[in-house]
């Protein structure tokens, strides 16, 4: 009540959970079911989508939670963005508009400036410079069975999607990694990686294969 008496929007507060050390300032708002708890502080114009749950972090100006999603002990600067179905596991921090999207899960993963993994990706022990696009289906490959390995991104590469990264490898600044490829060296700046096998096309094969089988007949 007294949240709300403040300037922060709760729509349906009935259903939300508040922690009583948790801070939130004015205009932001609440949607039905979010839980926000332990020592969470949250700035002004954030928004936390319905049935999320953040637990100790913070919440710069104007950032945002999207709908089921999972925060825990991270920190989004102004105007980042997790969600919807985030899960930010443990020590990330997303800087000025940086974005973990749709079925992302980092931990201990920091993204530069605007840096976005927009969907269905794994980011784990990574640095990820300013202005980075991770592509749908991309994963660090952060464990070797033994100890964590950290990979390194550096501002403005471009990551192509169902790339798999094997730390520890570091990707230089303004590089591409072509999709669908397995990088396990460093790539210099700039450069083009491409770690997958070439495309193999055999005009008329399916014909023959149906007429020797007599399938579809």
């Amino acid at each position: 009540r007294q949240l709300m008496l403040d300037g922060v929007t709760i729509e349906r507060p009935e259903t939300v959970t508040i922690d009583p050390d948790v801070s939130i300032g004015i205009d932001t708002v609440v949607e039905p079911f979010a839980q926000i708890l332990g020592a969470t502080t949250i700035g002004e114009n954030c928004r936390i989508g319905a049935c999320s749950i953040v637990r100790d972090s913070h919440l710069a100006e104007g950032a945002a939670v999207q709908p089921f999603s999972m925060v825990t002990n991270s920190r989004l600067e102004r105007g980042a963005q997790a969600g919807p179905f985030a899960r930010l596991r443990t020590e990330n921090h997303l800087a000025e508009g940086a974005r973990a999207g749709s079925f992302v899960e980092l931990k201990k993963a920091r993204l530069g400036r605007k840096a976005k993994a927009p969907h269905l990706a794994y980011l784990g022990d990574c640095e990820i410079g300013a202005e980075v696009n991770v592509g749908a289906g991309t994963i660090t490959c952060n464990y070797d069975g033994e100890r964590k390995h950290v990979t390194r991104i550096a501002d403005g590469a471009f990551v192509g999607s169902n790339s798999t990264l094997v730390a520890p490898l570091g990707i230089g600044a303004g590089a591409y990694v072509g999709a669908g490829s397995v990088i396990t060296a460093d790539v210099p700046p700039e450069a083009l990686a491409l770690g997958r096998a070439r495309q193999v096309v055999k005009e008329g094969w399916a014909k023959k294969r149906r007429e020797k089988t007599g399938a579809g007949s």
